[in-house]
């Protein structure tokens, strides 16, 4: 594993800062967590969307990763292909084994986001996406309390003191939206509260939807009592 890119790179002040190898940590701790479900068999191709400088290469820099994303990536170390996904992607349907999407659908406008995630379903024979949870009292991207709670025209001034910097409309979606969108959605949690989505596909036809939602449900009652040891169904 690689080390993680600072995740608030672009952003501003103190707070940013300190928030960065926080962010950082809790998303190799998420990764760890939730990565597995997954069921990536040796030498599977995997669709990053929305990679970014560097993406899920940071955390598995051993596997055959193609990048996608809005804007060109000339240091992207491998494959790239710049593209907007909810205009279709330039790809066969169940090219890759698994399209991975780490805090993006997010960024995508509510209207464009059903295509968005048609594509992520249609060129994956599985998936692994997720986006901040809206209810989480902290927005992610401007590090300000209840800044994504508030209506646009509110928003938008609250935002210049946060530590994103320039102004986006970003919309965050809830537990009911993401499973509209990539089935059935995991929380990862803070403590006893959702900070994050999670939906998983696993990618290997030796592990169907029920065995992932099994797993799932068995990582759930593990993040709301850790120090629970059984196994799922009583598994060894």
């Amino acid at each position: 594993m690689t080390s993680s890119p600072d995740v608030y790179a672009t952003a501003r002040g103190p707070l940013a800062r300190i928030a960065s190898p926080l962010a950082a940590r809790a998303r190799r701790r998420r990764h760890e967590r939730f990565f597995a479900l997954a069921g990536l068999h040796a030498g599977a191709c995997v669709l990053d969307v929305g990679c970014g400088a560097l993406g899920l290469r940071a955390l598995q820099p051993d596997l055959d990763i193609t990048g996608v994303d809005l804007a060109e990536r000339p240091a992207y170390p491998g494959r790239f292909v710049r593209a907007d996904a909810a205009a279709g992607l330039p790809f066969a349907d169940g090219e890759f084994d698994l399209v991975y999407c780490s805090s993006v659908i997010e960024h995508v406008p509510p209207a464009r986001r059903a295509a968005f995630a048609a594509e992520v379903r249609r060129v994956g024979r599985g998936w692994f996406v997720q986006t901040p949870a809206f209810s989480f009292p902290i927005e992610p991207h401007s590090l300000l309390p209840g800044a994504h709670w508030l209506p646009p025209r509110l928003r938008k001034p609250y935002w210049r003191l946060g530590a994103a910097g320039d102004w986006e409309e970003i919309s965050l979606l809830s537990r009911r939206e993401m499973e509209a969108l990539f089935g059935p959605a995991l929380p990862e949690r803070v403590g006893p509260i959702v900070k994050s989505w999670v939906c998983v596909r696993a990618a290997s036809p030796a592990e169907p939807a029920d065995v992932v939602a099994e797993a799932a449900h068995h990582e759930e009652q593990q993040q709301r009592d850790p120090n629970r040891a059984e196994a799922p169904h009583g598994g060894q």
